[in-house]
C-alpha cells in the first residue's frame, strides 16, 4: 500500500485498490491518517452525491459528516469481497438520506417487517457486468487527449457541472460542452456502441 501520507497524490489520482486498502487499513488498525486520506477524498463527493438526491446545501454537508463518521465507527464491517470501497461509502451516504428523509416525512414502518429490507448484494452476472464495464470505460479513458480527459473527471469525479469546469479551467463554457461531447463520442466507439 502506499504512504497515506502522500495524500495530494491520493486525492488528484485515486485508485480504487488504494482507496480500499486504506479502509482496510482503517477497519484493522484505526488508522487516523488513512481515515484523513478518506476524509478528504470522499466528503465532498458524498456532499454533492446526497444534494443530488435532492437534500439542500446544509443537510448534505451534515448528512457526509455523518456518513464519513459511519465510516469510521463501522469500517470493522466492510468486507473488501463485496463491494469497493466508494460503494460502501455511498451506500452508507444513501441510507443516512433515506433514514433522514422517513423522519422528515414521517413514514410509519416497522423496522421488524422483512419486506422493507432491500436486498443489495448484486448477482454474479451483474457483478461480472459491472467489472467488465468498468474496465471498458478504464480503457476508452485513457485514449482521450488531456483536455478532454480533464473535463470528464471533473465533471464525473469531482461532480462540477459544466459551468463550474468552465470557471475552474478558465475555458468558455461551449469549449467544456465541446469537449465533453466529443469525450463521449470516442469513448462509445472506443466501446463499441453505437450512438
Amino acid at each position: 500500500m502506499q504512504d497515506p501520507n502522500r495524500l495530494s497524490e491520493a486525492i488528484s489520482s485515486p485508485d480504487t485498490q488504494y482507496l480500499t486498502d486504506l479502509l482496510i487499513k482503517v477497519a484493522q488498525e484505526q488508522d487516523k491518517q488513512a481515515f484523513a486520506v478518506l476524509f478528504e477524498y470522499f466528503a465532498p463527493r458524498v456532499k454533492s452525491y446526497v444534494f443530488r438526491l435532492g437534500s439542500d446545501d446544509t443537510m448534505a454537508e451534515e448528512l457526509a459528516q455523518q456518513a464519513m463518521l459511519q465510516v469510521w465507527r463501522k469500517a470493522h464491517l466492510y468486507d473488501a469481497s463485496k463491494a469497493a470501497a466508494s460503494t460502501w461509502i455511498f451506500r452508507i451516504a444513501r441510507n443516512l438520506r433515506l433514514d433522514h428523509y422517513r423522519k422528515e416525512r414521517h413514514f410509519d414502518y416497522d423496522d421488524h417487517d422483512f419486506s422493507l429490507i432491500e436486498d443489495e448484494t448484486d448477482s454474479p452476472e451483474i457483478q461480472t457486468d459491472r467489472n467488465q464495464s468498468g474496465r471498458l470505460v478504464r480503457s476508452a479513458l485513457k485514449t482521450l487527449p488531456s483536455d478532454q480527459l480533464e473535463v470528464v473527471k471533473l465533471s464525473f469525479y469531482e461532480g462540477l457541472s459544466h459551468g463550474e469546469i468552465s470557471d475552474q479551467l478558465n475555458v468558455p463554457l461551449g469549449t467544456v460542452k465541446s469537449r465533453m461531447r466529443i469525450a463521449f463520442k470516442k469513448m462509445k466507439d472506443q466501446m463499441g456502441e453505437t450512438s
